[in-house]
């Protein structure tokens, strides 16, 4: 039996270990040349492992939630035909072995509820043989719509369906209905105690690793302000109305980019990354502004690099840019790492106040809550004006309450008198 084992190949960039997220194949299954293998998860990136050579599953490395290093086993394959006669091997992965017993393919588990609104889990169980190409997030989004991959038309690379092909499809069918429960089941009494277990895996256990990390080293402190923006948004409408067939649509988002990148000139050391255990503060010149995200996976932080160059619409281009392929799974890691501050909003979901959490080893993110239309005294009078709070989470070791507030004071002057924002 000529058997080939594949290690786990290394990705780069310093990288020593990374965290197993879902198997493709399962133990007995035929597997092509570049079919995939694996998902795994490093930093918050999701790389699959495709197979350099054809055969037969025997044995699988590890399980979901694992980590491996790499050059660790990943998973044995038994060659088709002669050994070496019709596949090219790296000499990391030639080197033949003892047999091991076959992992077994784990049983399938019911799929809980999704946790929480950053996001939910995907499928971890190993996928059948026969299911289309998808990435994890792809897969998870279909499997929440109730949507078959197989009635998907796929328009991606190799036959890869996207989220493009997957919002298409529902464009034009309709999810499958959910299958009707059975009388036997709708007879039997709920249990008040049944209970459901989900590992925490791949970005899940990311984001609650860096989420842990963060309240555990940064002492934080929030402060929120309220912003009128009516002015702001006379001139957002106007502009999109002038210019946005031809330049592209505008979003509040770009005002306060702009509005964060003259603040931080006069206040440089929110612009910064703190490392606390070499005692070092670093200020930036550049404006790399982390964009939080919600993704079908979870919540990652794309990176706007550079923010001081561009202008409105090229600032607003590249945000709706970066958030496409953090949510369709395609961000590579130079978008998801070096940001120096963080912007986080949830839209009109914003609600009054918030209190986000830095993104270590950063020492500020500014928070933004909706803009809603409220009753304002002005000059003796009561006036309806589109109001927004701002609510801003800063590291107390390095940037003092006063130094926060005269921050957000100072994006609110910007804010509130948009002329400003483009005199230098």
């Amino acid at each position: 039996m000529n058997i080939h084992v594949i290690r786990m190949p290394d990705l780069g960039e310093g990288i020593a270990e990374v965290e197993l997220v879902a198997w493709r194949v399962k133990p007995g299954d035929a597997v092509a040349e570049d079919e995939l293998l694996a998902d795994v998860m490093t930093d918050k990136a999701t790389v699959e492992i495709p197979s350099p050579v054809a055969g037969r599953v025997l044995a699988l490395g590890g399980e979901v939630g694992q980590m491996l290093a790499v050059g660790a086993e990943l998973i044995r394959i038994e060659l088709q035909g002669a050994s070496g006669s019709t596949v090219a091997v790296p000499a990391a992965m030639q080197a033949p072995a003892p047999a091991l017993a076959p992992v077994p393919a784990p049983a399938p588990q019911p799929r809980p509820a999704p946790i929480s609104a950053a996001g939910g889990i995907g499928p971890t169980s190993p996928i059948p043989r026969g299911r289309p190409l998808a990435s994890p997030a792809v897969r998870a989004r279909a499997w929440e719509l109730g949507v078959d991959l197989t009635a998907v038309s796929a328009s991606g690379t190799a036959g890869r369906i996207t989220q493009g092909d997957l919002d298409a499809h529902l464009a034009g069918g309709t999810p499958r209905p959910a299958p009707p429960i059975p009388a036997s089941a709708r007879e039997t009494p709920r249990a008040e105690t049944a209970t459901h277990t989900v590992k925490i895996v791949g970005l899940r256990r990311k984001i609650a690793q860096k989420m842990q990390e963060a309240k555990r080293r940064i002492p934080h402190y929030t402060y929120v302000e309220e912003v009128d923006v009516s002015e702001l948004e006379a001139l957002r409408v106007r502009l999109n109305a002038k210019w946005g067939a031809r330049r592209g649509h505008l979003t509040p988002l770009a005002f306060l980019i702009r509005a964060i990148v003259l603040a931080v000139r006069e206040f440089p050391q929110v612009n910064a990354r703190f490392d606390d255990e070499a005692g070092v503060l670093t200020l930036h010149d550049a404006v790399h502004l982390g964009i939080a995200t919600q993704t079908d996976a979870g919540l990652l932080v794309p990176v706007l690099r550079d923010a001081q160059a561009p202008d409105l619409w090229a600032a607003a281009a590249e945000v709706a840019r970066l958030s496409v392929v953090a949510r369709s799974g395609k961000a590579v890691r130079d978008e998801l790492s070096g940001s120096t501050i963080t912007i986080t909003s949830l839209g009109r979901l914003g609600g009054i106040m918030s209190t986000p959490v830095i993104n270590h080893p950063e020492v500020a993110i500014v928070g933004v809550n909706r803009i809603a239309l409220r009753p304002v005294i002005r000059d003796g009078a009561v006036v309806a004006r589109q109001m927004m709070n701002l609510s801003s989470s800063f590291d107390h070791r390095v940037v003092d309450g006063a130094q926060g507030a005269a921050f957000v004071q100072c994006l609110r002057d910007y804010l509130e008198h948009p002329a400003t924002l483009f005199v230098e």
